[in-house]
């Protein structure tokens, strides 16, 4: 009779089965959740559970808080063009530097998006502060005002 030695022979004899259990979120790369970060055109950007925010220097997601700046608006900017914009908000809401008009417009964008236009406007305003010719804020800040039934700022 052979002698079973290791847990690897009581699995391959059938003695014992093993069930590994893990967050796929933070343990598995990327595309395994849709596809890579990115702007506007191409695959979606990945939408990791709350607290977490894709990294694509790692190909993983990441505890938000261990993200730079960058990598959260690149994410936040990614994930609020592609419709996740609660996690767009989460993403761009943990940007340590808010006195960036990318970062205000995408939270503007964002929380437009989810309904709360005047919320929305209002940190286009923020954005336009630091940067007056940013074209992107001027476009979704006239969407803002058609949304809230103002043409007539929106022409403006």
């Amino acid at each position: 009779m052979a002698t079973i030695s290791s847990v690897a022979d009581l699995i391959k004899a059938g003695a014992i089965t093993l069930t590994l259990s893990f967050s796929a979120a933070s343990v598995l790369p990327a595309f395994a959740d849709g596809g890579g970060g990115g702007g506007g055109g191409g695959k979606p950007p990945v939408n990791c559970k709350q607290g977490w925010t894709y990294n694509k220097n790692t190909g993983y997601c990441e505890k938000t808080s261990m993200l730079d700046d960058e990598s959260l608006t690149e994410q936040g900017r990614a994930l609020a063009l592609h419709g996740y914009y609660e996690g767009a908000l989460e993403a761009l809401m943990a940007v340590r530097d808010k006195n960036d008009a990318t970062v205000l417009t995408y939270i503007g964008y964002a929380t437009r998006k989810l309904g709360r236009v005047d919320e929305g406007i209002a940190w286009y305003h923020k954005a336009l502060v630091i940067d007056p010719k940013n074209v992107h804020t001027h476009e979704y800040l006239g969407e803002g005002y058609v949304a809230a039934g103002r043409a007539d700022l929106a022409r403006h």
